[in-house]
Order: structure tokens, then C-alpha cells, then sequence
């Protein structure tokens, strides 16, 4: 496995390191970012090659991997004249870790096929902190064989992964993922809000509270920072308003009602008025302080 070529395209927040690990790993990876300063210092920073566009990234690669923003960005990467539709081979494997939609996802596994290649769609769950340190979870949709071939190459960033169904699944599954974190959010934003109020000392609530019921990563990841009024880092609201509109357009065409939802991302958008966009998704809390000024 060692010896496969990997294409890892799109170095953000996220595929920054997930590449960097697969490098760790022993992979002969070729990285492709739309800013190709970025590129040039992941080929500084690990061993591997960069690549001019999308399509030269793939034109050897056995598994390509794609990390991009959005729908719009994934159709690029893959379908523009020089994406990796224009280059890639036969029987290459396309994994795609973006949060997008379910849509998407199906229509590239349609193309994938067409260009006698194998498309997973598998976002990501872990955070920035995840992939910094390999172990992000994966929860995957598309056939069987394919997420088995897909799997021992992820385990480079990734502590556990899942299949969750047919193409499309993954991106079901995030969505999932994403509103309970939002929900998480609002009532730990509550908590930390009454419990400074009555004087609690915050670590030493997390310290108690993780162990029982209402333990959670965000809990014990972001509790004290949110007490700390610290949000420079983390999964920007941007990114989190991005991924809750996928969710509420599923849910329409599902005639699903997400209330608790459309709460938080009403308040997000709140905050990005207020020129918190690339704060961490914790700022939450400050819908409380606000009110209170």
C-alpha cells in the first residue's frame, strides 16, 4: 500500500494536514491548491510534489482525495477543463472529504463512473485539532469495495471510519453531525452563561460533568474557552452556516422541521453581522453578553 501515488487536492484548514499525514505515511502524494504558495510550502514542509491544476494532481494518482470549501468548489475541482475528470485514469478511486450535499455527491459518483473511475463521498468530523492530529472520523457513502480500498489509506488522519450507505450517505450523515453539534452548542452556551452567572468555577464544572450525561466534545473542548471569551480559532461560523444551509435544503425536500437549527443559525447570522464570521462556532455564547449590553 505503501507505494501507492496519492493526489490530495484542495490544502485548507483541514487538508493541509490530512495530506501532510498521508507524506507521514509513506505515500508519494502530489498536492494541488488553488493558492499555489500554499502547495509550495506543503512540498517544503513534507516530502511530495505539487501540481499546477486539478487534473495533473490526478493524471497518476491511485486515490485521489479532494478537501474543498463548497458544491461550487467540488464541481470545479472535478468537471472545470482541467480538473480531474480531464486527466484521471481508469479505475482511479475519487474520495471526496468536503462537507456538501448529498447531490453533488451522487452526480460525481454518475461521472465517476462514466470516466470508468470510483467515487466515495466521506466528510470529515474532528475539527481542525482532528486533523492536525490524524484522527478524524469518516463516515462515507458509496459502494462497499470501494470505501474497503478507500479505508487503510485514511487511516493515515483518520482514528475511525464508517460506510454509511450508498452515494450520498456521507454527506446525510454529516449533516446529521452538524445539527446535533449545533444544538450541543446552544445549551452549552446556556449552561456556561448561568453557571458564570451564579459564580461556578468552569473547568472545575467541565471536570465534573464530562464524566456523566451531559458530557460532550465541545464540553470539554470549548467550555472554558467560552468562559475565556477566546474564539480565534476552530471551525469558523462561516463554515458552520455554510453546511446548516445544506442541511435545511435536504430537510425541505424531506418536509422535516429543524427548529432548533434554524434557532442557532439565526443567531450565527446575527454574529456575522457583527464581524464574528471567522470566529470559532463556540462564539454561540455571545448571543447572551450581546443581550445582556
Amino acid at each position: 500500500m505503501m507505494s501507492l501515488n496519492v493526489a490530495f487536492i484542495g490544502l485548507g484548514t483541514m487538508g493541509y494536514p490530512m495530506a501532510g499525514h498521508l507524506a507521514k505515511h509513506g505515500y508519494n502524494v502530489t498536492v494541488y491548491n488553488r493558492t499555489t504558495s500554499k502547495a509550495e510550502k506543503w512540498v517544503e514542509e513534507y516530502a511530495g510534489s505539487f501540481a499546477t491544476t486539478p487534473g495533473e494532481a490526478a493524471e497518476n494518482a491511485d486515490i485521489v482525495f479532494t478537501c474543498v470549501g463548497n458544491d461550487n468548489d467540488v464541481h470545479e475541482v472535478y468537471c472545470d477543463e482541467q480538473g480531474i475528470f480531464s486527466h484521471v485514469r481508469e479505475n482511479t478511486l475519487l474520495v471526496d472529504h468536503t462537507t456538501a450535499s448529498p447531490d453533488i455527491a451522487r452526480r460525481l459518483n454518475a461521472l465517476a463512473i462514466e470516466h470508468g473511475c470510483r467515487f466515495i463521498d466521506a466528510p470529515v468530523s474532528g475539527g481542525e485539532a482532528g486533523a492536525v492530529n490524524g484522527v478524524l472520523t469518516v463516515m462515507a457513502g458509496g459502494a462497499l469495495e470501494d470505501f474497503e480500498r478507500a479505508k487503510p489509506v485514511m487511516s493515515a488522519f483518520a482514528k475511525s471510519s464508517a460506510l454509511m450507505g450508498d452515494s450520498g450517505a456521507g454527506q446525510v450523515t454529516k449533516m446529521a453531525n452538524q445539527v446535533c453539534i449545533a444544538g450541543i452548542l446552544q445549551g452549552l452556551s446556556e449552561a456556561v452563561t448561568l453557571a458564570q452567572a451564579s459564580g461556578l468555577d468552569i473547568e472545575k464544572m467541565v471536570d465534573v460533568l464530562k464524566h456523566g450525561a451531559a458530557g460532550s466534545w465541545q464540553m470539554e473542548n470549548r467550555a472554558a474557552t467560552m468562559a475565556a471569551d477566546k474564539f480565534d480559532f476552530g471551525f469558523a461560523i462561516d463554515w458552520m452556516r455554510k453546511d446548516l444551509a445544506i442541511c435545511f435544503e435536504q430537510a425541505d425536500k424531506l418536509n422535516v422541521e429543524l427548529p432548533l437549527s434554524k434557532q442557532v443559525d439565526a443567531e450565527y447570522a446575527k454574529l456575522q453581522i457583527a464581524g464574528e464570521n471567522r470566529s470559532d462556532t463556540s462564539v454561540l455564547i455571545k448571543q447572551f453578553k450581546r443581550e445582556a449590553e
